[in-house]
């Protein structure tokens, strides 16, 4: 399997106030995601990443992009070997399952599957 950038999304202490920021400087829109304060990015671009403005999840403000993969579980526990650091197991929102994890030297990476 490949394992592209499928999502990519901004996680904020106060979502509003990021999206009326992105909102005035990209002239973006929104949708309703999968859970409440969780939208979608309406850019207008046909085929563009799937980018999303939401509340923490854990953790501090961040900006993250997922890549695909086939089992986000297995593929936490190989990053943990090799140094990583898991820091949200495996989830389940409607339609997909995803998790994040740091590399050896913190960078934060999710990765996610259908």
């Amino acid at each position: 399997m490949a394992h592209p950038v499928i999502h990519a999304e901004i996680r904020s202490a106060d979502p509003d106030a990021t999206r009326a920021f992105f909102g005035d400087l990209f002239g973006w829109t929104y949708s309703d995601g999968a859970f409440p304060g969780y939208t979608f990015v309406e850019h207008g671009v046909e085929g563009a990443i799937p980018t999303a403005i939401g509340p923490l999840q854990g953790g501090t403000d961040s900006v993250l992009f997922f890549v695909g993969v086939e089992d986000v579980e297995a593929t936490l526990a190989r990053a943990e070997e090799l140094g990583g650091k898991t820091i949200q197991p495996a989830q389940q929102v409607p339609g997909v399952t995803f998790g994040v994890f740091a590399d050896a030297q913190g960078h934060v990476v999710g990765v996610a599957a259908n």
